[in-house]
């Protein structure tokens, strides 16, 4: 268990634009941060941060929370977790007791995994460090590829002994489960026997967008020809190699800082440019590009620049993905290495200067590039060119930009000397068959499945929530103000009438709110929001300093997303810079006294009016029994909704 001190130290020290940062890419936006949703697939963002409150909401998902919840989110981090996470970005030292080993055995699957893999990654480095085959073999690979020992260490490679069970026996031995082994797929077991899947091989781990090990790569070094040269983990609760990008952990930063990723094929591709100095670079890891992968980097920049050596398999593959990266309304740059080089060697043969030259100067855009291969293959023969403007022109459809297609419209025509016209007519044909395409699918399922369409009713307004939701608001932002309230008292007036007169008032909004909502007897109907709001008025009752900050930090994760809700929610439609412009936009603060008052009485109102409806529909179920004192009731109820209604438009 981590002590509650360094927890306190760790939500102190640190800033969710910062942490967030590490996995989206934001921009300011006012006093916020935003961005795209790491949660869904969205081109416009609805990702917000607010520096000032340490919050963040995701639009798209309902989504939010504090730095530790988007950890727990993204990550899929447990609490403690989490804290560790951030005291080790921070460089916090934490406090922590034994666990118990009831504590270990609640442990869920996905944890036991994670264990098992972070094991297995540090066994493989010792054994490469430490023992006499481990260095023979192993690490005289790596170095032989021209690795240092910082990058070594940086990658965490390792080596598998070649030996049948060597790796199982001693996870075994430290007391992880056979179980977790095999479901993260380093052991497999048939029948009556186990064994370890990466049995002599160099390994390469791979980890997600927050430094956690997945899965692993590994290569054999022998020429046995039945075994494969390369070997994945397979698909697990914690590996999805779709979803994944081999160097993203170590290339995030640098993806952002510069907007560009370079996207090659194979770990040591990654690994050698690193070494070089070129570090926004990833891999797909031999496996096609899928659009997880694309959104992945999507996150983080909007450019991506694919890198591939010179054969024609290559390239093919190539535009295969670019196709894909286009749909995502990415920006992509191809670019490609001499005959007899790939990614790997040419680094290796080139100092930083170089590369980097090389790379900007040989980066072609994708158009460019698909001409110049396709033109390569089909010139001289007229067929085969009208097959490759075909191809072309289907790559620019995939763009959802209309203003890009029209440039990359433009560049085709140039390239392949054919006229604009020509290339619009083909794009319309082209979309207009992808639409009747989508339409014919669409109504095919709907004949499959005999859907049948209703109109659907008008969702009722819940009047209650969104005034609960508001005070819970105003509790949260403003409840330990002090404010001038005015009351509106029936008095009798020199010719007998009743007039509401106004009585001033001193007092903390909290108690203010608190008072109101005592003297009515009113309840929350919402279990949340009623969670919320005692939990609320028991801290500033003891906390003569309320930070909403602290207050977020110390509350059930629950609480805190639907808190970071309603504060977002309030950011998000937050009028900016409007001075400029000479727009004077009325402070809330100016008004809040006025706001406290309209929200209680309308809820008194509504309430009433509720009442009032429940003894209507009484009386209309027993319409022969009708009960004097119910009458009496609704009389009383009504008068006295007609009062809160004249208080609630003074206040208006």
């Amino acid at each position: 268990m981590i002590s509650q001190s360094s927890i306190e130290l760790v939500f102190e020290t640190a800033r969710v634009e910062e942490v967030i940062g590490d996995f989206v890419n934001l921009k300011k936006a006012g006093s916020n941060f935003k961005g795209l949703s790491p949660f869904s697939d969205e081109r416009s963002p609805s990702f917000m941060v607010s520096p000032v409150k340490q919050i963040w909401k995701d639009f798209s998902t309902g989504k939010g929370g504090t730095a530790v919840s988007f950890l727990m989110e993204h990550e899929h981090f447990t609490y403690p977790e989490a804290i560790k996470y951030l005291a080790k970005k921070y460089n916090i030292e934490i406090e922590e007791t034994e666990q118990s080993n009831e504590q270990k055995e609640a442990a869920d699957v996905r944890e036991s995994l994670y264990l098992v893999s972070e094991f297995a990654n540090s066994y493989f480095q010792k054994t490469m460090h430490k023992t006499d085959q481990g260095k023979s073999i192993g690490l005289s690979y790596f170095k032989e590829r021209g690795f240092t020992e910082e990058t070594i260490k940086k990658f965490n490679l390792g080596y598998s002994l070649n030996d049948w069970s060597a790796f199982t026996n001693e996870a075994l031995k430290q007391g992880y489960k056979l179980d977790f082994l095999n479901k993260t797929g380093l052991t497999i077991i048939k029948e009556d026997k186990q064994f370890d899947r990466f049995k002599g091989r160099v390994m390469f781990p791979i980890k997600s967008m927050s430094g956690r090990v997945l899965g692993f790569g590994g290569r054999i070094l022998t020429n046995d020809k039945k075994a494969a040269k390369y070997v994945n983990s397979p698909e697990s609760d914690i590996y999805h190699k779709s979803k994944v990008l081999y160097g993203i952990y170590h290339a995030k930063q640098s993806i952002a800082k510069d907007d560009n990723c370079y996207l090659v094929e194979g770990y040591t591709d990654v690994i050698q440019f690193h070494q070089t100095g070129i570090t926004n670079v990833v891999a797909s890891s031999g496996t096609a590009l899928t659009p997880d992968q694309i959104r992945l980097i999507n996150r983080l920049t909007k450019n991506i620049t694919v890198l591939f050596d010179g054969d024609a398999a290559g390239m093919r593959a190539s535009l295969r993905g670019i196709d894909l990266i286009l749909e995502q309304g990415m920006n992509v740059k191809v670019c490609t290495f001499p005959e007899g080089e790939d990614p790997d060697s040419f680094a290796k043969q080139n100092t930083l200067e170089d590369m980097t030259l090389y790379l900007n100067e040989n980066s072609k855009d994708f158009i460019q590039f698909k001409a110049s291969i396709l033109f390569e293959e089909s010139k001289n023969d007229p067929i085969k060119k009208a097959d490759t403007i075909r191809e072309i022109i289907n790559s620019i459809s995939k763009i959802p930009d209309q203003i890009k297609k029209e440039i990359y419209i433009q560049e085709c025509s140039k390239i392949m000397d054919i006229s604009e016209e020509v290339l619009f007519s083909t794009l319309a044909q082209i979309n207009k068959k992808e639409s009747e395409n989508e339409n014919k699918k669409n109504k095919a399922e709907q004949k499959a499945f005999d859907v049948i369409k209703h109109e659907q009713p008008k969702k009722k307004v819940d009047v209650q929530y969104i005034l609960e939701r508001k005070i819970i608001e105003v509790l949260l932002l403003y409840g330990d103000k002090t404010e001038e309230f005015e009351d509106l008292v029936l008095k009798e007036n020199d010719k007998g009438d009743l007039i509401l007169e106004p009585i001033t008032q001193q007092a903390k909004v909290f108690e203010k709110i608190f008072l109101d909502l005592q003297d009515d007897e009113m309840e929350f109907s919402n279990e949340q929001f009623k969670t919320l709001y005692y939990t609320i008025i028991d801290t500033l009752n003891q906390n003569q300093n309320f930070e909403l900050k602290n207050f977020i930090n110390s509350v059930d994760p629950s609480l805190s997303n639907e808190i970071t809700s309603i504060l977002m929610e309030d950011e998000r439609y937050k009028l900016d810079n409007w001075n400029r412009m000479n727009i004077f936009p009325k402070e809330k603060l100016q008004n809040i006294a006025q706001l406290v008052s309209e929200t209680i009485l309308s809820l008194r109102c509504h309430l009433i009016e509720q009442k009032v409806s429940e003894f209507k529909q009484k009386t209309l179920e027993n319409i022969h029994d009708v009960n004097r004192n119910v009458l009496e009731e609704v009389k009383d109820y009504s008068s006295l909704k007609m009062l809160l209604s004249r208080k609630l438009n003074r206040v208006l």
